[in-house]
């Protein structure tokens, strides 16, 4: 696939093919044919740098080993490979970023009755009365409020989504983070409610070229709160990675705690379409996005189903990759290990459900995130894989993870996916290529 989703590197992508030399074995960078070391389809591009020699080498493994040069290839059952999106395909956040540009856009709607309950029944009592305080003036119910000009509102909307705090630093939110909801993630996606799918798709597009197109490093002013991210990137690698993936004969799936209609059109730059897209999922009706989610996990469509955040993914996975029976044990793992994606990529915390279900590969970005980088350099079973942020990579964190006493989101003891507790671990791969 060519190098369009990333626009600004595309000219230095180049330029360092061109400087690479000759291609490798028939094959080996990606674009030859079958390799001839291995018979896969196509392995990674060898001109495009990032890689750790580790990383490169074990997901040239998977590719030979379960794509269409394995014995056991099966064209009906093909291996599935499961992507986290936000800073694991791209390099910052794109349900963000679309939140970023609805608040600067004027496309959040004044909820009926001026009631934010309707919204999101989480929200506290504070959180209400400090967005009826900020925002009453700033629209009529079911119209746009004016969020680019009066920044009151703005700013009250653009806290409890940043922080899950008011202003004025109260909670907005009962039961914030479990390990089925975050409920500012959520919130993102129920301030969709009362537009059709096809424009809040276009939102996401909109989002997408402002910021894949914007130079590195760029931000923008959200309310009156400057210094806001305002620039992404498509990882080359995860492109060239997918599409090789893709060429081998796996079902790549994107599976993102980003809103459904944030992932779907952006999703297309790596070649993932929208039915091969998983995101928070809220409830249409007649044509409508409305505040609801679905159901996963046994629990009905309403404000306590799972989304697709920690176990919740899990649950989704099972549910939409999978086809698993609706009930409580789509949020279990899988005991029929055919069953389970064989290879899964995640940078957080709130991938480590689905990451440590992998059966094959279990690929870890590096961001410093305690549960998921204990797992990954504890690496049971040989499966997980470390490697850096693809661009402006983390710095070493000094003092290791405190792994023994860490807590997951539900206050419980970190373990590995064989229920083990897990040593403190130091941190050891954090710079690209090493």
């Amino acid at each position: 696939m060519p190098y369009e989703s990333n626009p600004i590197w595309t000219f230095a992508a180049l330029i360092l093919a061109a400087c690479a030399g000759p291609p490798g074995p028939a094959g080996a960078n990606g674009i030859d044919g079958k390799d001839a070391r291995t018979g896969a389809v196509r392995l990674l591009d060898e001109r495009i740098r990032g890689w750790t020699d580790t990383a490169r080498s074990r997901l040239n493994g998977l590719i030979a080993e379960k794509g269409r040069a394995s014995a056991d290839y099966d064209p009906k059952n093909r291996p599935v490979a499961a992507f986290d999106w936000d800073n694991t395909v791209f390099k910052n956040d794109m349900g963000d970023a679309t939140f970023y540009w609805m608040v600067r856009h004027d496309k959040i709607l004044q909820p009926p009755a001026k009631d934010w309950s309707a919204s999101n029944a989480n929200l506290t009592a504070a959180a209400r009365a400090a967005l009826n305080a900020a925002c009453d003036g700033a629209g009529a119910p079911g119209s746009p409020l004016a969020t680019s000009s009066n920044t009151a509102c703005a700013d009250e909307i653009f806290a409890i989504y940043d922080s899950a705090k008011t202003r004025a630093g109260a909670d907005a939110f009962n039961h914030p983070v479990t390990l089925t909801q975050n409920q500012a993630y959520l919130w993102l996606a129920q301030l969709g409610a009362g537009y059709p799918m096809g424009e809040l798709r276009e939102f996401a597009r909109a989002a997408y070229d402002e910021n894949a197109y914007a130079p590195a490093g760029s931000t923008q002013t959200v309310g009156t709160t400057s210094g806001v991210t305002a620039w992404g990137r498509i990882y080359d690698q995860m492109n060239d990675l997918i599409g090789a993936l893709h060429a081998n004969g796996f079902d790549v799936w994107i599976v993102s705690a980003s809103p459904q209609w944030v992932v779907e059109p952006v999703a297309e730059h790596v070649g993932v379409d929208a039915d091969h897209v998983v995101g928070i999922r809220t409830v249409f009706a007649s044509g409508k996005a409305t505040s609801a989610l679905q159901g996963c996990g046994g629990v009905a469509d309403g404000p306590d189903a799972p989304i697709t955040f920690e176990n919740g993914k899990r649950c989704w996975i099972n549910k939409v990759v999978f086809h698993m029976p609706d009930g409580p044990a789509q949020l279990l793992p899988n005991p029929d290990l055919n069953q389970r994606q064989v290879f899964a990529a995640g940078d957080s915390d709130t991938d480590i459900a689905f990451v440590k279900d992998a059966t094959t590969l279990k690929l870890t970005l590096n961001r410093n995130k305690t549960e998921l980088m204990c797992n990954a350099y504890a690496n049971a079973g040989g499966k997980w894989v470390v490697q850096p942020m693809l661009i402006g990579p983390k710095s070493q964190k000094t003092s290791g993870y405190a792994c023994s006493t860490a807590k997951d989101a539900a206050g419980n003891p970190i373990v590995d996916e064989n229920g083990q507790p897990i040593p403190d671990q130091a941190d050891s791969v954090f710079t690209l290529g090493q």
